[in-house]
């Protein structure tokens, strides 16, 4: 199976910065995007960043200019670097990788998520 394992999660004061890690292991072939999601107490789940196998990125409205998305593909490791952080980004966060993997030559594609990290920013 995949695994996504997330690190980095804490609590911060505003305006204070965090970066999170998520590493994919397991049997895949490879990984198209993966991303970020978070969920506030009370809230629906939310996507907050995403990045294709060719680095396109893209974001949430209100992380645009704050929140940057990168990934190691040798590494497979999708990383989030979270500046200036308000109260408003307390939550958590979800990793998120579309995989490939295969099956007697056949091809498919699985979503996985990893198990949240908490980000907790204080005013």
């Amino acid at each position: 199976q995949v695994q996504l394992v997330e690190s980095g999660g804490g609590v911060v004061q505003a305006g204070g910065s965090l970066r999170l890690s998520c590493a994919a292991s397991g049997r895949f072939l490879n990984i198209n995007g993966m991303g970020w999601y978070r969920q506030a107490p009370g809230k629906q789940r939310e996507l907050v960043a995403t990045v294709t196998s060719g680095d396109n990125t893209n974001y949430a409205n209100s992380v645009k200019g704050r929140f940057t998305i990168s990934r190691d593909n040798d590494k497979n490791t999708v990383y989030l670097q979270m500046n200036t952080l308000e109260p408003e980004d307390t939550a958590v966060y979800y990793c998120n990788a579309n995989v490939i993997r295969d099956s007697g030559g056949y091809y498919y594609t699985v979503n996985y998520w990893g198990q949240g990290t908490q980000v907790t920013v204080s005013s």
